[in-house]
């Protein structure tokens, strides 16, 4: 067993590694020279020349930012409910910051991701951070830009944190995760404020609130409610399938 976790470990350490590289795919495979920062400014994600990537931040996971504080993660899933017996899909998992918050209070918890090199660090990563007993009930799974890859009714609730912004198609992308969430259930999103702020992505990324509110309501989703006090930063918005 402690064999088993050094080769873990090692594994994982190859993973970090390679998010160091400058270069990562975009929706169409080729390669954007996209540098992965965790600064705290607003310009990360620039490219050598300058511009802004479209997708720039989009591997961002604020691991230096104080996170913890700004994000209040205790707080967020304290607003599920209780999830003993609950399905949850996080869209956008990244390196699990939320995932594995989660996985021991819920049934099963799906951590969603475009980029395979997500899936494989939390695949590793599981082993060193959860108990025996909560590692099965994560599953990563490697989705598309324009589909969580859900069964239908698949999930009681999901939730896309830091991530709604850079969805293309947004009403599809909502129709399609309708689907896979069952009746009754609820979509959690939160993302950042358009207004300047310490952390997070330029300005001219970011979606407003009333804009998303509108999407949910588009896309089928009822009894919206939204939060942008709660958070210094982002707002919170919770629907009702």
């Amino acid at each position: 067993m402690r064999q088993h976790k050094i080769i873990v470990l090692i594994t994982t350490i190859l993973i970090l590694l390679a998010f160091s590289c400058n270069e990562r795919p975009d929706n169409n495979g080729t390669t954007d020279k996209v540098q992965v920062s965790n600064q705290d400014n607003s310009d990360k994600g620039e490219t050598k020349s300058g511009a802004k990537p479209k997708n720039a931040g989009l591997t961002e996971d604020y691991t230096n930012t104080n996170r913890f504080i700004w994000q209040k993660p205790d707080m967020v899933i304290d607003l599920l409910g209780d999830l003993e017996n609950k399905t949850v899909a996080d869209i956008g998992a990244g390196t699990g910051f939320f995932s594995l918050r989660l996985t021991p209070r819920a049934e099963k918890v799906i951590a969603i991701d475009i980029d395979p090199r997500f899936i494989n660090y939390l695949d590793s990563i599981k082993v060193l951070e959860l108990t025996e007993d909560h590692q099965h009930k994560l599953e990563p799974r490697l989705a598309e830009p324009d589909d969580p890859k859900l069964s239908v009714e698949e999930v009681d609730i999901a939730m896309i944190v830091n991530t709604y912004m850079f969805i293309d198609n947004r009403i599809k992308y909502l129709n399609i995760l309708f689907d896979g969430i069952k009746p009754g259930g609820n979509l959690l999103i939160i993302d950042f404020k358009k207004k300047r702020t310490p952390v997070g992505p330029p300005s001219e990324t970011r979606i407003p609130l009333y804009q998303v509110e509108e999407e949910l309501y588009q896309a089928g989703f009822r009894k919206v409610q939204t939060f942008d006090t709660v958070l210094d930063y982002q707002y919170i918005l919770f629907a009702e399938k």
